[in-house]
């Protein structure tokens, strides 16, 4: 079982002003609970105890509050981005020393993400990215997977309903092999365009997760997940 995660936490969190005017995004509340707290305390669960936290907007309050992860059960380090490096140039820091298969989660987004089921598709599989996938039925504002058997071939930018190749997007957490670290190019760089589009087909395993799912990545989206979370 993989226990080392890479949790990606660095963003400015624009769309959730006024709150990130002050609180970096991971620090803002659901139920009480910062939703990065949250996001580790899920992994925790299915005994990943040593996590890498990619920061950047405001870091220092980040690391203030969870120091080094033991009053959460885990072991935590910081891969502090000193200016926006995208997506692939956040993991790409992250993965540092790292020469294992390693999961990568983006961490504003809140599941119940199974992470052993997750593992044991990779295992089936073994290829590059196992990605995890998750329903919606409001197809026209995400990327939908066009999938062929248990691989992920394309992604549709936001298409109409009735043209959708799925209801199933980016659920925001895969599995990284060692053999696709160097494929991501050093620098500031986009995961989705830069390296996801250039894998061959069938490098992209899809793991299909039947649980909840709640991006908070704008105002709304936030006090839609702090309801379902207090209920």
């Amino acid at each position: 079982m993989i226990t080392t995660a890479i949790i990606l936490a660095g963003g400015l969190g624009t769309r959730l002003r006024p709150l990130t005017d002050t609180t970096p995004k991971p620090l803002l509340l659901v139920a009480g609970k910062p939703i990065l707290q949250q996001v580790i305390e899920n992994a925790r669960k299915y005994g990943v105890r040593s996590i890498i936290l990619s920061i950047g907007y405001k870091a220092e309050q980040i690391q203030e509050y969870f120091k080094t992860g033991a009053e959460f059960g885990v072991h935590l380090s910081y891969s502090v981005e000193t200016e926006p490096l995208g997506t692939g140039g956040a993991i790409k820091q992250a993965l540092g020393g790292i020469h294992q298969p390693v999961f990568i989660v983006w961490g504003d987004n809140l599941m119940d993400l199974n992470y052993h089921q997750l593992y044991q598709q990779y295992c089936k599989q073994a290829t590059t990215v196992t990605m995890t996938l998750t329903h919606r039925e409001d197809v026209e504002n995400f990327g939908v997977a066009r999938l062929q058997g248990e691989k992920v071939i394309a992604f549709v930018e936001k298409p109409a309903r009735e043209r959708a190749p799925s209801n199933l997007i980016n659920a925001g957490a895969i599995i990284l092999d060692p053999a696709g670290f160097s494929s991501i190019p050093d620098g500031k760089s986009s995961i989705e365009y830069d390296f996801y589009e250039k894998l061959k087909p069938g490098e992209i395993t899809a793991y299909i997760h039947p649980g909840m799912w709640f991006p908070t990545d704008t105002l709304e989206k936030l006090e839609e997940a702090d309801k379902y979370f207090r209920a």
